[in-house]
């Protein structure tokens, strides 16, 4: 039991320490200026937003110390999502309503949106902002003031993630535990691989010359994941990219109920930790690491395993406060990586809605 003990402690003792050397790392938020003179496109692919879209688009609109356009592109919306930013656009030419052509056979549909939305804008710099995103009036200006100062192409940060369910505690908090606690930022920043390459599709800034350069969305045509993916096209084609905090850019709440979440990673869990090869690894960090410790303290009391459950908690609640989530969620950790770990499971084998799942009136493959 000793010897489980140190393993289960030196799995823990992983993800804490490279959340302590990425704080360390990553800093506070940008703080460049954007050069005098650049035009921001803020791209926003639409459909089925009305309860979103207003606030999006107005959280745009506010944005300063940068030229900015806002293109909305209506994903073929059955609700009043278009009618809403026609009305917004009516009190504010720099705010534009495009209608997506039909869903062209072998793309998925935000990526299919976005490259529609690339080729109607005029900016320097493409700002993706998903429908539920609230961006900070300084957002647009800090990503591309660090763009700019950096030489990175594509610059992506993960919004403070709004949540105020037990079904958003046991599913979000992923997210940024698999940034801080997992990727090697400090790699990414030194090395080009596109292994690194890293990014939150719900905020990504990216060049415009090296986006056409690079393909663009046309690249990562069949895919969902447009975050990951992205990036790594970036890097693909002998450009850098980077991850900043984004906890004071941006707000978003993703989802409001267990089924949505559920539904929302897993129509991209097979573009991440979903692989035959990649998810049992994960699933020895993970669950020995975040999972197991708890479940042997109580039959097992041994300073090793009770050092690695509170290590585990330590890990999560640095995350918590760093990118200023929501405590509550903490006492939840080993229940979240359960349900995370259950998820990439089902999309790998393929259990439940046969290999499918629906996402805004489309159906995706999960595996």
């Amino acid at each position: 039991m000793t010897t489980l003990g140190i393993i289960l402690l030196a799995l823990a003792t992983l993800p804490a320490t490279l959340v302590v050397i990425n704080l360390a790392v990553l800093g506070r938020a940008p703080h460049a200026p954007a050069q005098a003179r650049t035009l921001v496109s803020i791209l926003i692919p639409a459909r089925n937003e009305a309860a979103n879209i207003a606030s999006t688009a107005e959280a745009a609109l506010a944005s300063r110390d940068v030229e900015i356009e806002v293109l909305v592109m209506d994903d073929g919306s059955t609700d009043a999502t278009a009618d809403i930013v026609r009305a917004l656009s009516a009190r504010d030419p720099r705010l534009r309503l495009l209608d997506a052509p039909p869903l062209t056979e072998g793309w998925t549909g935000k990526v299919h949106a976005c490259h529609h939305l690339a080729q109607h804008a005029r900016g320097t710099y493409l700002l993706f902002v998903d429908a539920d995103v609230r961006v900070a009036p300084r957002a647009a200006a800090l990503l591309t003031g660090h763009a700019q100062t950096t030489g990175a192409r594509l610059v992506s940060a993960v919004p403070r993630q709004i949540m105020k369910t037990p079904g958003e505690w046991l599913t979000v908090p992923t997210i940024n535990l698999l940034l801080l606690g997992y990727l090697p930022v400090s790699l990414m920043r030194a090395s080009p691989h596109p292994g690194f390459g890293a990014a939150c599709g719900q905020l990504m800034l990216v060049e415009t010359k090296a986006y056409h350069a690079s393909g663009g969305h046309a690249a990562i045509r069949s895919l969902i994941h447009d975050g990951i993916q992205l990036a790594r096209q970036i890097r693909r084609n002998g450009f850098m990219t980077d991850l900043v905090p984004g906890d004071r850019l941006a707000a978003c709440r993703m989802y409001s109920r267990f089924g949505d979440a559920w539904n929302g990673f897993a129509k991209n869990a097979h573009e991440g930790m979903a692989k035959p090869v990649a998810l049992p690894v994960w699933t020895f960090l993970l669950f020995g690491g975040h999972v197991m410790p708890f479940l042997l303290l109580p039959f097992a009391p041994a300073w090793p395993i009770a050092c690695a459950a509170l290590l585990s908690l330590a890990t999560r609640a640095m995350v918590t406060v760093a990118t200023r989530e929501s405590p509550v969620s903490i006492p939840f950790h080993p229940f979240t990586i359960l349900v995370s770990l259950a998820l990439q499971w089902c999309v790998l084998l393929r259990i439940g809605r046969a290999g499918r799942t629906g996402w805004k009136g489309r159906l995706y493959p999960v595996g």
